[in-house]
């Protein structure tokens, strides 16, 4: 069996930054593939595959597709996938992702070409380590660890090019922290389920609770997926790059569906200061002596 890619588990660092690339016009996938198999994997990096590319291999991984478009009562869920998407892992120098993503678009060129880069970084960490939105609220609060988070976001038990494997749901979420500002405390922690000061769960917070909502034990089966979310802020804004690992892809949209409100009408707060503007769904390969194990797709 392929062991994980060790940054989906580990603790969140202090610097990340994505890359989210596109197959070019005119290349030939396959001189895609052949580069990730030369990747070197450590414990700074993550790589997710798009099913997009999966296909233009003519392939496919089961549980694998595109980032669904949902509407719900005033809310609209945008998909922007893209073919690729890399996580790189820093806890020191923000120079060295600077380097590492420039030496991953000349390995990867020309069969993909960057659409986006996202920089980000852990805000006011807790003393346990968990980073803070910079809506000032611990996040994932509620995530598995030990052998839970490895059942939560771990393949196993399907076969030997998918077992070690892991899905992840990727999207960026951008705050109107002015508008956050004026409201006053009481119904900030509303929309939140939780207080601020102490990050205790309000038990008399209101249904659309961002909390209640998403309360993974909630759903049948449940849907516990494990967060490597990180803050992120550049010229057009700053907000949540929102990332969730999980053995399917299930979980995430279980949760994603409700908070919109399309079951029961109830959007979740977390609408009322933030919105999101991309979304993206990965297959995040196993690893084998450093490598990508892409055998699953016959490579």
């Amino acid at each position: 069996m392929s062991e994980p890619q060790t940054g989906i588990l580990a603790p969140g660092p202090a610097l990340g930054r994505y890359l989210f690339l596109n197959l070019a016009p005119d290349e030939d996938p396959r001189d895609a593939r052949d580069a990730l198999l030369e990747l070197e994997l450590d414990d700074d990096i993550v790589v997710g595959i798009g099913n997009s590319l999966v296909l233009a291999w003519k392939s496919t991984i089961e549980g694998l597709k595109a980032f669904p478009s949902l509407t719900g009562p005033g809310v609209e869920i945008p998909s922007t996938q893209t073919a690729l998407w890399i996580w790189l892992r820093s806890d020191t120098d923000r120079g060295e992702l600077i380097h590492r993503s420039l030496e991953l678009e000349q390995l990867l060129d020309p069969a993909l070409e960057m659409a986006l880069i996202v920089d980000s970084f852990k805000h006011d960490p807790t003393p346990e380590g968990r980073g803070r939105d910079l809506s000032g609220y611990e996040d994932g609060t509620e995530n598995p660890t030990g052998e839970d988070a490895v059942a939560a976001a771990i393949v196993s038990g399907l076969s030997a090019g998918l077992d070690g494997s892991s899905f992840v749901a990727v999207q960026k979420w951008q705050h109107d922290l002015v508008g956050l500002q004026s409201l006053t405390d009481s119904e900030r922690d509303d929309m939140i389920g939780r207080r601020l000061e102490d990050n205790e769960e309000l038990e008399d917070a209101p249904e659309s609770a961002h909390v209640k909502r998403t309360a993974q034990e909630s759903f049948k089966p449940a849907a516990f997926v494990v967060r490597q979310s990180m803050p992120w802020f550049d010229r057009d804004g700053e907000g949540l790059m929102f990332v969730a690992f999980g053995r399917t892809l299930d979980a995430f949209e279980t949760q994603l569906i409700r908070m919109t409100g399309r079951e029961d009408g109830i959007v979740d707060g977390l609408f009322r200061f933030s919105k999101p503007v991309s979304g993206g769904y990965y297959w995040c390969p196993g690893v084998e002596d450093d490598k990508l194990n892409l055998s699953a797709l016959g490579a």
